[in-house]
């Protein structure tokens, strides 16, 4: 059975070369592949240089262990250090948001509680899956970000091109 999953990818260092590394790894490890509109936001949490943030969607038959794993494998290729630090610059950062419809707190916590705290998350999942339900809140990504405030982080759309979309 295919799954439906949708990723954040998250880069402060190097930015548009770890931002296009990482999309192409994940085409290479994921079917039909789309992906939000590149955004550039500030750090939060720690005094760092600014990211760039996307959300892709994604179709897989492996499992959610099995997506979490290779997720943290496109990370490790591409120079990301697991720190002990939550809150830190990165290569690479690539955070599964939703599994299907899936509620679940083993082997991640799904949905990712992100979803609602980060601008940088709801944004392009409001672009890329308006419609899509949160499966804990009930109500839909363009629901959550247009009930956002708007002014707790700030973000931008960029232009940025990667040659497979």
């Amino acid at each position: 059975m295919k799954h439906r999953i949708l990723i954040s990818l998250g880069t402060n260092i190097n930015r548009t070369f770890y931002a296009r590394r990482g999309l192409t790894r994940l085409t290479q490890s994921f079917a039909q592949v789309t992906c939000s509109r590149m955004f550039e936001s500030e750090a939060v949490g720690f005094p760092g240089s600014p990211f760039y943030n996307c959300v892709i969607q994604a179709f897989t038959h492996k499992d959610i262990a099995g997506v979490v794993q290779e997720l943290k494998t496109i990370e490790r290729e591409n120079g990301r250090t697991h720190s002990e630090k939550k809150y830190c610059s990165r290569t690479l950062d690539l955070d599964l948001l939703t599994f299907d419809d899936a509620v679940t707190c083993d082997p991640v916590v799904l949905p990712r509680e992100e979803i609602l705290l980060n601008a940088f998350v709801l944004q392009p999942l409001a672009e890329l899956v308006p419609n899509d339900i949160h499966p804990v809140v009930d109500k839909s990504y363009l629901q959550l970000w247009q009930n956002y405030d708007k002014t707790a982080q700030k973000l931008w759309p960029i232009d940025f091109t990667w040659s497979e979309f």
